[in-house]
């Protein structure tokens, strides 16, 4: 894998639909924009999969500095049965709570944190002690 120069932040997503029958994992370099043009794309019928599923419910997500590993994180958990999905995402969201409106205060952690501060973090944010 070869590295490009610089440092940025991506991010690699699970989202569902209100039931949480679904789900949709992505990568993206701007996690709250990419949130909001999935539900766009609701909005105005757009023909995605996304959108056909009605698909806007953040549930998961991991931050990368690199976005070569964010795209081979993606295509890791892609490749994945549904239920070693939602294992993944109980790690740091036992309960699937959507966590689309802690985005604000969840952008704030810096990439490197790891997956154990990160789900700390979520829990005092969704009041889980």
């Amino acid at each position: 894998m070869q590295f490009q120069e610089g440092y940025h932040t991506y991010y690699i997503y699970i989202i569902t639909n209100k039931a949480k029958t679904v789900l949709y994992t992505g990568v993206t370099n701007h996690l709250k924009i990419r949130l909001k043009q999935h539900s766009e794309n609701i909005i105005s019928e757009n023909k995605t999969f996304a959108s056909k599923y009605y698909v806007q419910y953040l549930l998961y997500f991991e931050k990368f500095t690199w976005i070569q590993e964010a795209i081979a994180r993606e295509k890791e958990i892609k490749g994945w049965r549904k239920e070693k999905k939602i294992n993944l995402i109980k790690t740091i969201n036992p309960e699937l709570n959507f966590l689309n409106y802690y985005l604000n205060r969840i952008a704030k952690i810096p990439p490197y944190v790891g997956m154990t501060r990160l789900r700390e973090f979520i829990d005092v944010q969704l009041g889980i002690f």
